[in-house]
């Protein structure tokens, strides 16, 4: 049998338990927050002064900080791409709505309401150009990304472990950030953003572990694959309205460094806590090939957190359209 076909066996295997994953691991509509739920409710007699406050709070926040938020609320805005990716993988069926489709609806709908309240919040900011911002989420769907998966669920899955742990960390950070000054509104919205992001790291790594139980060589080789091509993140393409793909991912990840919301550091201590998580030290049954793999993978945070420690960060901020530095 090949590759491909053991693959998707595996997929139509953990399949039958899609309708626990979803109980355990989102929560129903009805029940979960909305992003009314933390802006000025509109329909309120007080909602101009709600807004006012909301300004005079915001216009405390630094540079670097609404460069971050910009950033991460353009990648929570391209679910699109997202979505229409993990509707292509191998054993994801959309068209017959096979199990794996209701998961990826599911999990897209509660990932949906994270830029529609990070939007919402900036727009009422009166901190940034929201036309700029806009036209750089309309780039990034149409321009969408390359995640070095292919088709295949194993490493698709892996990048799904590892993403929703990182942007656990960023809104996580941002969030702190946002408290220390001042902001305890914007503080609560990044909280409960980064509480769906940790719901939805440990539903993929559970999937990966699921799969490590029945293909562990397989799953170890993709495993590896991943981690030597290094994980991407999905706003790689990221670019300014009239200019291309080009430097400006690089120039907002500099922003996150410098003020520590998502560092090399914290990439390297992601890729230690999946190693940890699967505890890849203990699985057995595995094929010489996959043994190498075993050993390339726990020697490597070790030699990342070395080259980790090299990197220089540039001081000055790149001026980004999307914030003007006059406004703040």
């Amino acid at each position: 049998m090949s590759i491909k076909n053991i693959r998707l066996e595996v997929m139509q295997f953990l399949e039958k338990n899609v309708d626990s994953f979803v109980d355990q691991y989102l929560i129903p509509v009805e029940k979960i927050w909305q992003p009314t739920d933390f802006l000025p409710n509109s329909q309120s007699d007080t909602f101009f002064d709600e807004v006012k406050e909301l300004r005079e709070i915001a216009k405390e926040l630094p540079y670097d900080f609404w460069v971050t938020l910009v950033g991460d609320t353009i990648t929570e805005e391209a679910l699109p791409t997202y979505e229409s990716w993990l509707m292509d993988v191998e054993g994801i069926d959309n068209v017959e709505r096979n199990g794996w489709s209701k998961w990826i609806r599911q999990w897209t709908g509660e990932e949906n309401r994270h830029g529609d309240l990070l939007s919402k919040y900036l727009y009422l900011s009166g901190r940034v150009n929201m036309r700029e911002v806009e036209m750089t989420t309309q780039h990034l769907i149409n321009d969408g990304f390359d995640i070095g998966t292919g088709r295949d669920p194993y490493k698709n899955f892996v990048y799904t472990s590892f993403q929703e742990l990182a942007t656990y960390v960023s809104h996580n950070r941002v969030a702190q950030m946002a408290k220390k000054y001042g902001d305890n509104k914007l503080s609560k919205m990044c909280k409960m953003i980064a509480g769906d992001e940790m719901r939805h790291h440990h539903a993929y790594s559970e999937f990966v572990n699921r799969i490590f139980q029945v293909d562990p060589s397989e799953m170890m080789l993709a495993f590896q694959y991943m981690m030597k091509a290094k994980i991407v993140m999905p706003a790689h393409f990221l670019r300014e309205s009239g200019e291309k793909i080009s430097t400006a991912f690089e120039q907002f990840s500099d922003s996150a460094q410098r003020i520590g919301v998502y560092t090399a550091a914290d990439y390297v201590d992601i890729m230690q806590k999946l190693i940890d998580k699967w505890e890849i030290d203990k699985i057995t049954g595995l094929t010489d090939e996959a043994e190498k793999a075993r050993d390339y993978l726990m020697k490597l945070p070790g030699r990342m957190a070395k080259i980790s420690e090299r990197l220089v960060i540039p001081q000055e901020s790149h001026i980004f359209k999307w914030v003007e530095p006059a406004r703040l």
